[in-house]
């Protein structure tokens, strides 16, 4: 479209520039041609009183060298000779250029000619003596003071013409670009939406057509976005609705002892858990790739860390676990989505009750920064052995009722705010999973310096 406007603009452009400068051209050909012979007629009529007086040689060629043709050698004078003076000659003075046939049909027209000469033209100026025969003025007009000025001012025409076409075809293409690039960002954005990045956006701007697809587009991608998230929701929500019923029924199930209908409680419970690991997995798989919540956002992670520090805190204390909570005694708003986070905490809260014996301790820190928040979540167990492992997603290390995806879970929620997860050895001698949750542009390297860690391991 942009190379079509340009193209379209200097067609038009260079059609108006030749319909006006061709025919201007050929006028300021004619008027230097016009202005060359007037120059001529004037010097001629300039001998006219003194032909009318005399017709002596040394008058008359006084007379011409007066003249600034007489002077340069291109006037002629043609005097007849005197019928009524015996013995009488023609006078010619200076040199003659024009054919002797010209000459004497200007005597007879008495009307002034021009005759095309060898190098120019020549003008035969007829001039009445007082005798009454017809004197012949002969100027030479060189061909270079007939075209004077004509090849100055054809180049300045063509200057002028090329100046147009050059500016229009500016103007065209910054009126193609203004018209094509909204159409080309518009259709980048629509590509990135169909590659699964949701926060492909358009600006709003450009010609009143684009600028309503524009707003179209914009408004299309913000449903498709509400409407996967509601989705990422129902599926949270499912894993920690079923998903933790489901640990203390496995735990439940471990206390029946022997016997038929125990052996078939702990195989259905496994099998259901097997079945929600596969929906959880299939949920996470799907999960869209959406840019980090805007202004406003977000929950309160000490009001989530509480509610679900109480669900777990009945099953902690049935199984006779000391737990510790600190560092959530005020409000502390962090940019993570309140199903997000319940799905974080569910994860590593269960992983405690599903990887280490009953009676294991564990404690949840919460330490608030300028730049971040961290979430340490520290146990007495045995320990991970290999820290970097557990991070990879689906690597469940071969644990029962692991689906290898809740560290993964952790870990995507974490970079989603520019933090990270890492995995150490707590100050309780087992496992500490650190959360750290970005609040702003801060880089892992120099956010922990402003931090206010109480109690955090080195």
């Amino acid at each position: 479209m942009r190379w079509a406007l340009v193209k379209v603009c200097l067609a038009v452009t260079v059609m108006v520039v030749v319909a006006f400068a061709v025919p201007l051209g050929m006028v300021i050909k004619e008027m230097a041609r016009d202005r060359a012979f007037s120059n001529a007629e004037r010097q001629a009529a300039a001998i006219g009183p003194t032909l009318s007086i005399t017709t002596d040689r040394d008058a008359l060629e006084r007379a011409v060298a007066s003249t600034q043709s007489g002077a340069e050698g291109r006037m002629a004078v043609h005097v007849p000779a005197d019928p009524a003076v015996p013995g009488s000659a023609p006078v010619d003075i200076g040199t003659q250029r024009a054919e002797g046939q010209d000459l004497e049909t200007t005597r007879k027209v008495i009307k002034a000619s021009i005759s095309d000469v060898s190098g120019g033209s020549t003008l035969l100026q007829p001039t009445a003596l007082s005798s009454g025969q017809i004197a012949i003025v002969e100027v030479f007009v060189p061909e270079a003071e007939v075209s004077n000025g004509v090849a100055t001012a054809w180049l300045v025409l063509a200057g002028v013409g090329i100046a147009l076409i050059i500016g229009s075809v500016a103007v065209a293409d910054r009126l193609g670009v203004r018209m094509v690039r909204p159409a080309q960002r518009l259709a980048g954005a629509a590509q990135d939406l169909g590659e699964g990045k949701l926060g492909a956006r358009v600006p709003e701007e450009g010609p009143t057509e684009l600028r309503q697809a524009a707003v179209a587009f914009n408004s299309m991608a913000d449903q498709v976005v509400q409407l996967l998230a509601n989705e990422r929701e129902l599926a949270a929500d499912l894993s920690h609705r079923l998903r933790t019923p489901l640990t203390v029924l496995r735990l439940n199930a471990a206390s029946l002892g022997d016997g038929p209908a125990a052996d078939q409680t702990r195989a259905a419970v496994e099998q259901l858990e097997r079945e929600v690991d596969t929906i959880i997995r299939t949920a996470r798989d799907a999960k869209p790739k959406t840019q980090p919540a805007g202004p406003g956002s977000g929950c309160d992670a000490c009001e989530v860390i509480l509610d679900r520090m109480a669900f777990w805190s009945a099953l902690a204390e049935d199984e006779g676990r000391e737990v510790r909570l600190a560092g959530v005694d005020r409000p502390i708003r962090i940019p993570v989505a309140r199903p997000d986070l319940v799905a974080v905490l569910d994860a590593l809260l269960g992983n405690v009750f599903r990887h280490t014996p009953e009676g294991t301790a564990f404690s949840v820190d919460v330490h608030n920064g300028e730049e971040a928040v961290i979430v340490l979540v520290s146990d007495a167990g045995p320990g991970i052995s290999d820290p970097r492992a557990a991070l990879a997603r689906g690597n469940s290390g071969g644990r029962p009722g692991s689906t290898g995806l809740g560290l993964d879970i952790v870990r995507r929620v974490a970079e989603s705010t520019g933090g990270d997860v890492r995995i150490g050895h707590s100050v309780l001698g087992g496992t500490e999973v650190r959360l750290w949750i970005g609040l702003g542009a801060a880089t892992p390297t120099r956010r922990g310096h402003r931090l206010r860690r109480r109690g955090a391991p080195a």
